[in-house]
């Protein structure tokens, strides 16, 4: 914990101490990474002390008022104007810098002592959090208290996913590069929406579009935008499949709406994700207006039970199944699907990045053949949250869907972010993908998808030589584990998140209740792997 954010908490706020969690001893190499890429906003050599926080002035413009005061004092009666580089602009600067240096700390503090305290915070923890809650104060609060609230309070409370023991949701960590840019992205507090508010961002965004292009394996000239997750990248890409398949019928559906619109027929799997259904309601195609194809016992799309598709249709594969792992065979279904007309969607939030293996890139074999895909850079790619990307083939057809006009708005000839992606007013994502991608590069990012991925088989056999079931094929880095009846496996579960060592989370697959093992951090090692086996082991005893 940080200790020197101030020698005691304001008065009237109660200080909950952190509870150091016991958790079995194990090395963490991913450390002095961290500390390297904090180092050059970090700046602790030469810090004076500051003054205790209950002995500031409370308010966000303390800084700026003490350091007025101070000037008008230092000028006296009569004297000109401050200037921009009068006393009082050092002192807020000086003021700012020492609290971004003192959330440095604590963010440093954060993350060396991740690894040693449970994964799951603690019951008590998340009451303490009670301490954040209450009507807003009628006066400004100091920045430095409200640091110390944020890194008291909230700091215990979160869930410790960068420390190699987070296995639920599908949820990467951060890479030492992406995370510096992050801070960086704050600092620079850039609007993404136009060349003219950023040439950094815009620029750096779009050379991270072609590197994920690469990686992926997609044909030159697509485009795409840079948005939220992988909910957001099916939503937009849909929206140009949308808008293409209404194109060809003579309707203009960002015009006009869906009132009236041609009937479009949506080709989805049995197992299709959650964040595609809730795509297709937000575009108005429905979530349950949809044709379901049967599945395998992998998950996988039946090619031989696709329904009659013709150029009305859009069809949504899968790279990927977010409980299996299994991959629709798109190199079967595509070449019908394009003969027929179809638009080929491809939800591959995580499932895409095999591609960039030589040992897995098989599993994409035909998806490059699609019309647009949608995936993320917060799952594999290790780029934090958060950060999704959509793709699409012709980008005309998204910038058609997407695009936004008013006076006030600087048009250009240019690629500008906001006419692909749904948002004017967006944070710079796209550099902290850039600096994430350029961090790995292709070898690095293939040795993410290799190593998870061996990880994953250890758990299958490690699991399986105890006595439990492994309920599917575990091609990449998804793990289903049966511990017995429903019930078992769900307690199993409970104690397992309870005890700390890691986190799993439970599902229910073609009828099985099951435990489910997804390993998607770069920072997960061997000996995660071993502590967390043994922990769930340990867990299953009855």
């Amino acid at each position: 914990m940080v200790q020197n954010l101030g020698e005691r908490p304001p008065e009237g706020v109660t200080t909950a101490k952190r509870e150091p969690t016991e958790s079995p001893a194990g090395g963490f190499c991913t450390l002095p990474l961290l500390r390297l890429c904090a180092q050059p906003f970090a700046l602790v050599s030469g810090i004076s002390p500051s003054p205790p926080l209950h002995q500031r002035p409370a308010g966000v413009y303390a800084f700026r008022r003490n350091a007025v005061n101070s000037a008008v004092t230092m000028a006296g009666p009569g004297s000109s104007p401050i200037s921009h580089s009068s006393p009082a602009s050092h002192s807020t600067s000086e003021a700012r810098a020492a609290l971004l240096k003192r959330a440095t700390r604590a963010a440093i503090d954060y993350l060396d002592g991740e690894d040693a305290r449970s994964v799951a915070p603690s019951p008590r923890a998340v009451a303490a959090l009670g301490a954040l809650r209450g009507p807003l104060p009628p006066g400004p609060t100091s920045p430095e208290t409200v640091l110390h609230l944020l890194d008291e309070y909230g700091s215990p409370a979160t869930v410790a996913k960068t420390a190699g023991r987070f296995f639920g949701f599908v949820n990467g960590g951060c890479l030492p590069a992406a995370l510096a840019a992050s801070w960086l992205v704050s600092a620079w507090d850039q609007n993404a929406a136009f060349f003219v508010q950023s040439p950094t961002a815009v620029t750096l965004e779009e050379v991270a579009l072609d590197w994920v292009r690469e990686l992926l394996g997609l044909p030159e000239g697509t485009g795409g935008a840079v948005v939220t997750g992988a909910t957001m990248a099916n939503f937009s890409a849909l929206a140009a499949a949308r808008h293409a398949l209404l194109q060809r019928a003579g309707w203009d559906v960002e015009a006009d709406g869906l009132f009236g619109a041609p009937p479009i027929t949506v080709v989805v799997g049995e197992e299709a994700h959650s964040s595609l259904t809730k795509a297709l309601g937000l575009l108005g195609l429905g979530r349950n207006r949809v044709i379901r194809v049967p599945v395998d016992g992998q998950g996988r799309m039946r090619a031989d039970a696709l329904p009659h598709l013709d150029a009305n249709t859009i069809l949504c594969l899968q790279a990927g199944n977010v409980n299996t792992g299994a991959f629709d065979p798109a190199a079967a279904i595509c070449p019908a699907a394009r003969a027929a007309g179809a638009w080929i969607h491809v939800d591959g939030a995580f499932g895409l990045w095999a591609a960039v293996s030589p040992k897995y890139r098989s599993l994409t074999q035909g998806f490059e053949q699609a019309d647009s895909w949608a995936t993320d850079g917060h799952k594999w790619p290790n780029i934090g949250y958060d950060c999704g990307v959509a793709l699409v083939r012709d980008p005309a057809m998204l910038r058609a869907a997407m695009s936004i006009e008013a006076a006030y708005l600087m048009q250009s000839e240019r690629r500008e972010p906001s006419h692909y992606n749904p948002e004017l007013s967006r944070r710079a994502r796209g550099v902290e993908l850039w600096a994430g991608l350029r961090s790995l590069g292709r070898q690095g990012m293939a040795e993410i998808v290799e190593r998870t991925s061996i990880h994953a088989r250890h758990f299958a056999a490690g699991l399986k030589a105890a006595g439990f079931e492994v309920l599917n094929e575990v091609v990449i880095n998804q793990v289903l584990i049966s511990f017995g009846s429903p019930e078992r496996t769900l307690r199993t579960i409970a104690r397992l998140q309870s005890e700390g060592t890691c986190w799993c989370g439970s599902t229910v697959w073609q009828g099985r209740t099951a435990m489910r093992i997804s390993v998607s951090s770069w920072a997960t090692t061997r000996d995660d792997v071993d502590r967390s086996l043994a922990a769930m082991i340990e867990a299953a005893k009855e």
